[in-house]
């Protein structure tokens, strides 16, 4: 009996792992795509994602932790090969990868694979874009391939690994040094092997906890930025000829095992790799906050525009699912005078659009996070998770007000704002990347649209890079938050 019992269990174990030579796979895969294989449709995507993360970078000039953080990193590095886009200051590729992509992801309001909750752009780019500086004259269209490889395989990795969030990791951080990783092997014109090695030195280094979101703290930011900088390393130190893990993503101590408990789907990651495409299925944000927050905040607003008023209100019930209730569902509590917390808390992003009847930059920023009405608003608002929800499911969430009439108003909505089944349209794109432009640089409209211009024929371009950082607006002192 015993031993039935422990066959059965080794049979079901190894139903449950991966093929043994996953991780190779995938880069033999990867290594035979070619621009000229990119469906038009991933090229829009891919320029769209390119253009909304470059003005969202601008947006955070004035971000609380960026401006300390680039002065602690131009303190240590005052030359290199490649460029911090704010102040557009030299450091080595790690160092602007790190300089870059936490400003990418500092303002919460950078693209996301909904279904596998993971921002990329504030990932791949600041990698790629460190690494091509480095190389030198890397052609737009390679640099648009080896952004479309690292936005396809951060996406499959989230979907394959569900419920990352749910297990405490940050999903944009641990398969975003792996992806990105890659993508900048890719650019480099790594082998089969190279990119196997720049995929193992990225997970060696991969981490990144959900604690920080949870908290409401400044580290929550940085995370996008650490993993840019590890896959540069990663793809660097491959492509000089250090080995790293073979057996990645399937080892007993590789990602899915490790990190996953070998809860993992890989036909999410490997079926139709290639062939089908799920770049077209990100989202561009239109509120600055935490994705959790934007299916009630479009609540919210509707409520607004149908003539609710916070004065009127008794309580508020919003129910979500329960990883996005474990993620902003915690009270609000002003006194911790953290912008973070603000965009991590549904109760705040809620009072504010139901209060304001519009959530934008000005929004999560100082001292708006600490006003009195708002906040004794939100102590009217109970947010729980809903059982009927899907746990992981990130668009659905419904409301109840209880008006001081006795009135009951409720709304909900199964699909968010900016998504592809509720996208944002090209006035919205267009205000948008202005917004945020004008917000952190103060930066004109003819620079705007100079950047848009680059971004927009990156393609027939010989040095994407170097058009990229020169058409980046640079920087007009504001105060900072």
């Amino acid at each position: 009996m015993l031993l039935h019992t422990a066959i059965s269990r080794l049979a079901l174990y190894n139903d449950l792992m991966p093929d043994e030579d996953l991780s190779l796979r995938l880069c033999e895969t990867v290594a035979t795509w070619r621009y000229e294989q990119l469906p038009p449709e991933v090229v829009a995507t891919c320029k769209a994602l390119l253009l909304d993360g470059l003005g969202v970078i601008g947006g955070a000039h004035g971000a609380p932790g960026i401006a300390e953080l680039n002065t602690r990193l131009s303190r240590w590095e005052q030359s290199g090969s490649a460029t911090g886009l704010l102040g557009k200051r030299r450091y080595s590729p790690p160092t602007a990868a790190l300089a870059n992509g936490a400003a990418a992801h500092a303002l919460d309001f950078d693209d996301q694979h909904d279904p596998a909750r993971v921002h990329t752009t504030c990932v791949v780019l600041p990698t790629l874009l460190a690494v091509a500086e480095d190389a030198g004259r890397v052609s737009g269209r390679d640099f648009l391939l080896a952004f479309a490889t690292g936005a396809e395989l951060h996406a499959r990795l989230g979907l394959a690994c569900y419920n990352s969030l749910g297990k405490g990791w940050h999903p944009t951080m641990i398969f975003g040094t792996l992806a990105a990783g890659i993508a900048a092997g890719q650019l480099l014109k790594l082998d089969v092997n190279g990119l196997a090695n720049a995929l193992g030195m990225a997970y060696h280094q991969a981490s990144g906890s959900a604690q920080s979101m949870r908290d409401g703290v400044l580290s929550k930011r940085l995370g996008a930025g650490f993993a840019a900088r590890n896959a540069v390393l990663a793809a660097s130190l491959a492509a000089d000829g250090l080995t790293g893990t073979r057996r990645t993503l399937e080892g007993n101590a590789g990602l899915f095992a490790l990190y996953e408990r070998n809860e993992v789907n890989t036909d999410a990651l490997t079926t139709d790799l290639g062939r089908t495409w799920r770049i077209p299925d990100y989202s561009i944000k239109p509120y600055p906050c935490c994705r959790c927050n934007h299916t009630p905040i479009g609540l919210g607003i509707r409520l607004y525009r149908e003539g609710v008023r916070a004065d009127d209100v008794e309580r508020i019930e919003i129910r979500m699912g329960e990883v996005n209730w474990l993620t902003v569902g915690e009270p609000y509590d002003p006194l911790r005078d953290s912008v973070v917390h603000a965009q991590f808390n549904a109760a705040y992003s809620f009072a504010r659009a139901l209060h304001d009847g519009v959530v934008d930059l000005n929004t999560y920023r100082k001292p708006a996070i600490t006003d009195p009405a708002i906040a004794a608003l939100t102590r009217l608002i109970n947010v729980t998770s809903d059982p009927s929800i899907d746990a992981t499911a990130i668009e659905p969430a419904s409301v109840k007000v209880t008006l001081k009439s006795g009135r009951i108003v409720e709304a909900s909505s199964y699909t968010i704002k900016g998504s592809p089944q509720e996208p944002l349209s090209a006035g919205e794109l267009g205000a948008k990347l202005s917004n945020c432009m004008s917000y952190g640089l103060a930066a004109s409209d003819a620079e705007v649209e100079r950047l848009l211009l680059t971004v927009a024929r990156l393609e027939e371009l010989d040095d994407a890079a170097s058009a990229l950082v020169e058409a980046f607006p640079s920087a007009r002192d504001r105060p900072a938050e």
